[in-house]
């Protein structure tokens, strides 16, 4: 370390505030936020500092530059401007440049509604930005379809529609216009529309529904019954668009809610903008993990830069789990009963899914990233020292003790290797005792592997409870391995996963990709050993049968099945062709026995 940056962290404030680090070309390493200035700046430079991509971003800082702020939500903020303004190496950055659209009211007489993905500063309204434009085109469409607006870019200017100026058009003859153009509908009459339309963007249904109802006991009161029908089935539009999108009480308006997962590699927010029960924005976002970041910062860096991009202003902000950071006049809320509970949930499932679907696009494209990220993702939830790119899976198959066998499979990075697949013969154990079979197996397997000088895997796989793990680590204390390779058993019933020495089993997630190797390690290893099981138990009543033949030994069955295959064929050969596989001795006594009988 460099005397001037061991300066510098002598005298840090111990106050909030915003850090960055620079290395010798005077590049911007990574920028901070911290309640504590001085405890997390020192906390980089502990000797025993978490995560190799840190470790390797420490070693490049030779310069150090703080602010202060008043508050960690500032420095939260300082930090969000900072970060999209140089964009340094080593912070998570939401890198999304897409253009999204917005509904736009024009700042006009008798004002227009459209999609446009250009904000312009000229008074008019804007709603949005829509993370996706299919939920705005069909807003758009519900509006259109139960008011009759405008679409001309004509300047309907008071002055104009009374000198008489404009003619309608054919919008007006095929009635998807009231006519203002030649002073057919007032200002107040659309102005009160466009009122209702606002809170149908905001999730408020209520002004457009008194208004539709209005119109149609209007029309009904005059007798205009085809009009007051027609009336009634834009409010049935209405009521369907918004049954669509009701997704919790109405009396929940206002909030903003988010939803999180993450892996090793990745965390996916999800984001839920929520008004009058209605949810009116849903946006989802991955953002890759640079250093060993853990949910928190990721969560807390997410809600800043995406209230900011959705324009969002909300006094309630509902969240998975606490954050340290608190923002002014903003209610920070982790709901863990009711309604607001199920929405929590309901952003989770949608950021666990976009996981997935960008998951398995990454397993088609890039395979090898795939692979690495699972990797990943065992090594830590097994607990294990390095990754397990190879897995060897074991399980014994007998039925009552006869014909037992025990397989072993093999995979690499996460998929079988068949070429390396071994079946094991009890030589020591009789009669059905799964734990001897196991002590047995594993102590014959790697005592081999030892001996030959072949490569030993970094994960046992053992099909059973405790009893089998047990057997197992047995063998490779006395092998000398335990302790050098990973070993766990895996119970079907509730499928836990059991580590030596250690009570309490495991519980994975039902859809995690660990738990998913495994058990896929574990039914190869099932199907393998009852395939061979099977085999020799069909041999083992064949050769019974020819056993019987006085004269006749092994190797004259074996001889005869593998050229005639089938006990079957053997009965119906003739004695020509015995005589070829055997001499006329033998052949004539197999044929004799079978004829005779």
């Amino acid at each position: 370390m460099n005397p001037s940056l061991e300066l510098q962290l002598k005298t840090l404030p111990s106050e909030p505030g915003v850090y960055r680090y620079y290395d010798k070309n005077e590049q911007l390493l990574y920028v901070g936020k911290a309640k504590n200035l001085k405890k997390r700046v020192l906390s980089y430079f502990n000797k025993n500092l978490p995560g190799y991509r840190t470790r390797i971003m420490v070693g490049k800082i030779q310069r150090l530059e703080t602010t202060i702020v008043n508050s960690e939500y500032d420095a939260l903020l300082l930090e969000n401007n900072l970060i999209k303004e140089h964009q340094p190496f080593y912070n998570v950055m939401l890198k999304d440049d897409k253009t999204y659209p917005w509904i736009c009211i024009k700042n006009e007489d008798f004002p227009r509604i459209f999609l446009t993905r250009t904000k312009i500063k000229d008074g008019s309204e804007y709603y949005g930005p829509y993370a996706k434009v299919r939920p705005a085109k069909i807003l758009l469409d519900t509006i259109k379809h139960i008011y009759k607006l405008r679409t001309c870019n004509l300047n309907l200017a008071p002055n104009k529609i009374d000198d008489g100026k404009y003619k309608v058009c054919l919008e007006y003859h095929i009635k998807n216009c009231e006519g203002p153009c030649e002073g057919l509908e007032s200002k107040e009459d659309y102005d009160e529309k466009i009122d209702a339309i606002r809170g149908i963007i905001k999730g408020d249904f209520r002004k457009a529904k008194e208004y539709l109802v209005t119109q149609m006991m209007k029309h009904a009161e005059n007798l205009q019954f085809e009009q007051a029908q027609f009336i009634k089935e834009r409010l049935d539009a209405l009521e369907d668009y918004q049954a669509k999108n009701t997704v919790v009480n109405p009396s929940i308006d206002d909030v903003d809610v988010f939803g999180m997962t993450s892996d090793e590699t990745a965390a996916y927010v999800n984001f839920f903008k929520i008004r009058n029960g209605n949810i009116i924005q849903s946006f989802t976002t991955e953002i890759k993990k640079i250093l060993e970041e853990d949910d928190e910062d990721i969560l807390e860096e997410a809600l800043i830069e995406i209230r900011q991009k959705f324009a969002s202003d909300s006094k309630e902000v509902l969240l998975p789990f606490h954050l340290s950071v608190e923002i002014p006049n903003v209610k920070l809320i982790v709901p863990k009963v009711g309604d607001k509970k199920r929405i929590v949930e309901l952003s989770e499932k949608n950021a666990k899914e976009y996981r997935l679907e960008k998951l398995k696009q990454v397993q088609i494209i890039d395979p090898e990233r795939h692979s690495n990220r699972i990797m990943a993702e065992m090594k830590k939830l097994l607990r294990m020292p390095v990754e397990p790119r190879h897995i060897e899976g074991f399980d014994n198959s007998n039925i009552q003790g006869t014909n037992p066998v025990s397989a072993c499979v093999v995979f690499k990075d996460g998929k079988p290797s068949k070429a390396d697949y071994r079946i094991f013969h009890p030589k020591t154990v009789t009669g059905p005792d799964d734990f001897k079979t196991m002590e047995e197996v594993i102590y014959r397997r790697y005592k081999r592997i030892l001996d030959e000088g072949d490569a030993l895997p970094q994960l046992i796989l053992i099909d059973g409870g405790k009893g089998q793990l047990s057997s197992a680590v047995k063998s490779l204390k006395l092998l000398g391995l335990y302790g050098k390779i990973t070993i766990v058993g895996i119970a079907k019933r509730l499928e836990e996963i059991f580590f030596p020495e250690d009570p309490i089993p495991l519980y994975l997630d039902k859809k995690s990709e660990t738990l998913k190797i495994l058990q896929r390690v574990r039914d190869e290893a099932h199907r393998f050993g009852v395939k061979h099981h099977r085999t020799r138990r069909t041999n083992s009543t064949i050769k019974s049968e020819l056993e019987e033949i006085p004269g006749v030994g092994e190797k004259t069955i074996e001889l005869l099945l593998s050229k005639l295959k089938s006990v079957k064929r053997i009965k119906e050969s003739s004695l020509e062709t015995l005589e070829e596989i055997l001499g006329k001795s033998k052949a004539k006594v197999i044929y004799d026995f079978f004829n005779n009988n």
